[in-house]
């Protein structure tokens, strides 16, 4: 799910505050270098011993990007707490909405090669899909702009196994648009199942084929897969979700098929960073595409959406640390699942965090801000 841009940080900005102060802002300027400093690597391992206590997460993985070079990878407490496994950079989780940004990257992909246009009717790509009171888009599906709804009911709770995207459009198709296209955002992981089923539609291909070819092949993503919970995936970590304050068990049984483009992808976090430095290298798609992406979506009066083609623009102000306004980055939160991926695109950081525990989207989301604005040059 959608982590915006208002972040409740009371708690965190004290305790981050005062140990990037106490390490870094009290000792002399660290230069931008290709490697992580012991003054930056204790901030990030004090910011990850801070986010894991306090919210008694059992797991977590952190990748550091400098200059488009993965400079840290380490795993926090464990993967698998029953089995006793540790959690480590190559522990897979699920990405739960952070699988977003993979599935926005492979529509403009096919926008690029002229097999989707972003402002033709959706009907073009999928026919079958009702026809409404007004016109939709695939830009407009791609920013949360369609007025397509999103879960309701016990739908994020789904354990039926769904043969294909196309016959996941049963839970909502029929339903009507709760406004006009355009007028406000409105957050849909349903928008995206659509989006997955156009991708398939144009390009001949499954989704998953269509990512594994396109997006994980040349950005050398090699433990991405698709969710599927009866499948033997290696170093797949165990979902957890918290029972009562302090206390862990495990999640409850789900099934992803439904939603895959908008939260059923599993990675881990050298993948992640793979396909954060490949976009920035112009690998998967083009320099005007990305910035396309990565620029703010307004509403049609104008208004703020704080998001662009998958991404999240800009990341609010935090009390006692810089405004990040070149930050580009998602949130994930899921059944078993707490993601984050954050790039700052003008100082060459980037920060993923995975880890196995559910509702912790504003603690993440804060965490892998203040590690980036930790990482940043000081000169």
């Amino acid at each position: 799910m959608l982590q915006g841009p208002h972040i409740a940080n009371s708690f965190y900005t004290k305790v981050y505050c005062s140990i990037i102060l106490s390490v870094i802002f009290c000792s002399p300027c660290l230069a931008q270098s290709s490697t992580v400093s012991k003054k930056e690597a204790i901030v990030i391992d004090s910011l990850m011993k801070v986010f894991m206590l306090k919210n008694s997460v059992p797991g977590a993985s952190v990748a550091i990007v400098k200059n488009k070079t993965i400079v840290w990878e380490k795993g926090y407490g464990m993967a698998d707490i029953e089995k006793s496994v540790p959690a480590t950079a190559s522990t897979v989780y699920r990405l739960a909405s952070v699988s977003k940004p993979i599935t926005a990257v492979a529509v403009m992909q096919l926008v690029e090669q002229g097999k989707i246009a972003l402002d033709s009717p959706i009907q073009k790509y999928v026919p079958a899909f009702p026809i409404k009171k007004y016109p939709i888009t695939t830009r407009e599906l791609l920013s949360h702009m369609t007025g397509i709804r999103h879960y309701q009911g016990d739908e994020f709770n789904i354990t039926r196994s769904y043969k294909t995207l196309t016959e996941a459009l049963d839970i909502f198709k029929n339903d009507s648009l709760l406004q006009k296209p355009g007028e406000q955002q409105i957050y849909s992981t349903y928008g995206y199942t659509l989006l997955g089923v156009i991708i398939e539609a144009v390009s001949g291909k499954t989704f998953m084929d269509y990512l594994k070819d396109n997006i994980f092949k040349p950005a050398g993503m090699t433990h991405t897969y698709e969710d599927e919970p009866l499948k033997i995936i290696p170093n797949r970590s165990a979902p957890y979700d918290t029972i009562s304050k302090g206390v862990v068990g495990n999640s409850a049984y789900v099934n992803t098929s439904y939603k895959i483009p908008g939260g059923g992808i599993i990675s881990d976090v050298n993948d992640m960073s793979r396909f954060m430095i490949a976009l920035q290298q112009g690998k998967l798609v083009k320099p005007a595409t990305w910035k396309q992406m990565t620029t703010e979506v307004k509403t049609a009066k104008g208004g703020p959406t704080y998001y662009g083609f998958g991404w999240i623009i800009g990341f609010p102000p935090v009390q006692g640390l810089p405004n990040l306004p070149s930050a580009v980055w998602h949130g994930g939160v899921q059944q078993g699942s707490t993601s984050a991926i954050l790039m700052l695109l003008d100082k060459g950081i980037d920060v993923v965090i995975l880890s196995n525990l559910g509702e912790l989207g504003n603690e993440i989301t804060m965490t892998t801000a203040l590690i980036a604005s930790s990482l940043r040059n000081k000169n």
